[in-house]
């Protein structure tokens, strides 16, 4: 009987919170959580399945649900399991925002997930990898030319969809029937982009942070080369191309504010000349506009540096068939050319370690030595002699010099 009790306690004080995934890529703030309009009643519930996926249910049953609870939804066929994300006035707004104009009458929410449900989920999606290995290995047999990136089961595990990714277009119709008899579940094919595969399988990017396609992006924009270009940035394809293959996402985050900051500075095309010089366009830092001109079109020559405004001001002059003596305002003194690498230490000089040399043997002398033969001692020895004498008496006692020595004495 008491083992029986603490049964009833324990499911009693389940809570299907506990098992919610730590997935924040789809979550949405509730900014109209406070506002009285938010108050008023509202069956609809957003439920998040897997990072990637999420739906918009009906509560027909009125259950008190709450923002991180895990319900059992209505599936085609049996049901699926996932987390609420958002309630209230703000789920219409969603709706149009990412639902299908087209879409058919919305499902219902069953009830909230009991431990039995929560079981045969996670036993569903422990499969989920095994899976797409064996799948990878059947397509592969069927000579597809497509690749299976993930495999998400249904909560109930009646049934799987299958992510590829493919070229061209793949009739996959075989496949499906090899995998419904190979895994005995209903079959969905849904095709993806590489952008995202990579969100799906995740990674740390060049900048030390997670792939912007895992971590928060839902909606993948097209990238263009224009965008590099616009940031004055090396067209580099190794540089430029994310874990994805394709061009980075986040070359589209700033390129608004470059345009827009580009047009308040010159074009590179225009020559601005003046009484002594025609200068061309070098380089410029377009959000302190400040614009750098060289007298030669190829190579950095006479390089002159000055804000917008001035660069504007001589282009009307010149327009007028006006020259000015200076491309710098009257009282601005021209800054001196700065080297972009100085040999400080001397690190790249072939003969440095000639001169250490050198410096030894003109320092080497003893300055004690010099003071007595100054003073009338010739006998002091000059320089390093006292220590070459030393060295002269050590080698005299060496075996081989003995040895020298005997054979020496043999002869005569």
């Amino acid at each position: 009987m008491d083992n029986s009790q603490n049964e009833n306690i324990e499911k009693s004080e389940f809570d299907a919170r506990e098992y919610r995934r730590k997935e924040t890529k789809l979550d949405v703030y509730d900014w109209l959580k406070d506002l009285p309009e938010a108050q008023q009643e509202n069956d609809l519930v957003e439920v998040r399945f897997k990072n990637t996926r999420k739906g918009y249910y009906r509560n027909t049953a009125h259950l008190k649900l709450e923002v991180g609870d895990i319900v059992a939804v209505e599936a085609s066929p049996g049901h699926d399991i996932g987390e609420v994300t958002l309630m209230g006035h703000l789920v219409p707004l969603q709706m149009r925002k990412h639902a299908s104009k087209h879409e058919v009458e919305l499902k219902r929410v069953y009830r909230k997930a009991k431990p039995n449900d929560i079981e045969k989920f996670e036993e569903a999606k422990a499969r989920e990898h095994s899976t797409m290995i064996r799948a990878r290995k059947i397509a592969e047999d069927l000579g597809l030319n497509m690749k299976i990136g993930d495999v998400e089961y249904q909560g109930d595990g009646n049934k799987a969809i299958f992510y590829y990714i493919a070229d061209d277009r793949v009739d996959f119709r075989q496949l499906i029937k090899v995998l419904a008899d190979a895994f005995k579940v209903r079959i969905e094919m849904k095709q993806i982009g590489v952008r995202q595969e990579a969100g799906r399988i995740g990674g740390i990017g060049p900048c030390g942070r997670e792939l912007c396609c895992a971590g928060w992006m839902t909606n993948f924009v097209s990238v263009a080369t224009s965008a590099a270009r616009y940031q004055d940035i090396s067209l580099n394809p190794q540089k430029l191309a994310g874990q994805c293959a394709k061009l980075k996402c986040c070359l589209n985050f700033e390129v608004d504010a470059y345009v827009e900051a580009r047009k308040k500075i010159p074009s590179r095309e225009i020559e601005l000349e003046t009484k002594d010089n025609v200068y061309y366009f070098f380089k410029a830092d377009i959000f302190s506009r400040k614009i750098t001109y060289s007298t030669d079109k190829t190579i950095p020559a006479n390089l002159v540096t000055i804000d917008a405004g001035r660069a504007f001001e001589i282009i009307a002059l010149n327009r007028r068939g006006i020259k000015p003596e200076r491309l710098e305002r009257e009282g601005q003194e021209r800054e001196p050319q700065r080297k972009e690498y100085q040999d400080v230490v001397g690190q790249d000089s072939l003969t440095r370690f000639d001169n250490n040399k050198k410096k030894k043997k003109k320092g080497g002398g003893n300055n004690n030595n010099r003071n007595d033969r100054h003073n009338g001692n010739h006998n002091a020895p000059v320089g390093n002699n006292a220590n070459n004498n030393q060295q002269r008496r050590k080698r005299r006692f060496t075996p081989s010099n003995e040895n020298k020595s005997g054979n020496d004495g043999n002869q005569n």
